[in-house]
């Protein structure tokens, strides 16, 4: 009966043993998990920092690209739209240059007629026949050529601008001011705004003082 006493302690001991050792391994299994758990967070968080890293770095590359691209195609168009006007104007200016070079060749034929119109003096019905056959032919000429945009100076009575005007002759005079247009000998021409050929006009220039009475008497005086 003694001898089993001391046996039955013993594997109560050791039953006591194992289960606090099997009740720490529990609790550093359980404080493992826990870790575990509470390091998952950390971990993803900083995985997603460095995946987003390299995200922005492409966002930002895409951006610049986005950017430059954004600019060179701003300056192409405005190459483009600086090309397509100066090509418009150079066009215009042609178109312009040949307009004026044909129609100052057709000039001299109009002044022809003026002056056939203003020298020839029907006598009869036969001449003024021919008169009115080529005044006619003279009027559609002149209405073609305001269609085109050609207009006659009438420079009398202004004052004389040398950029319409040629002054080919002066006339002294005290009727009008010094500079003033008097006649026009040949006539000037625009087309539109531009002058198409200068007018060819005479100038009233200052009239000189002729001697006095009281001069001319003492000049005699002196003379004797």
């Amino acid at each position: 009966m003694n001898s089993d006493s001391p046996q039955t302690n013993s594997n109560a001991s050791n039953g006591d043993v194992n289960e606090q050792v099997a009740t720490e391994a529990n609790v550093a299994a359980d404080s493992a998990t826990v870790n575990s758990e509470e390091d998952t967070p950390v971990n993803q968080t900083a995985a997603q920092a460095d995946t987003s890293i390299p995200e922005m770095a492409q966002f930002e590359s895409l951006k610049a690209q986005l950017e430059e691209r954004s600019s060179q195609y701003m300056r192409i168009a405005a190459d483009f739209e600086n090309y397509r006007k100066r090509t418009l104007k150079e066009k215009e200016d042609l178109e312009l240059k040949v307009k004026r070079n044909t129609i100052t060749e057709l000039l001299p034929i109009v002044d022809n007629f003026e002056r056939a119109r203003a020298q020839i003096k029907p006598q009869n019905d036969g001449e003024m026949a021919i008169h009115k056959s080529y005044q006619g032919v003279y009027k559609q000429l002149v209405d073609c050529l305001k269609r085109l945009g050609v207009s006659p100076m009438r420079p009398e009575g202004q004052e004389f601008d040398p950029n319409e005007h040629e002054a080919v002759m002066r006339e002294p005079t005290d009727e009008y001011p010094e500079g003033t247009v008097l006649e026009e000998l040949v006539r000037g021409y625009f087309i539109g705004d531009r002058v198409l050929r200068h007018a060819m006009v005479k100038v009233a220039a200052q009239k000189e003082d002729s001697p006095s009475e009281e001069e001319n008497q003492q000049s005699g005086e002196t003379s004797t």
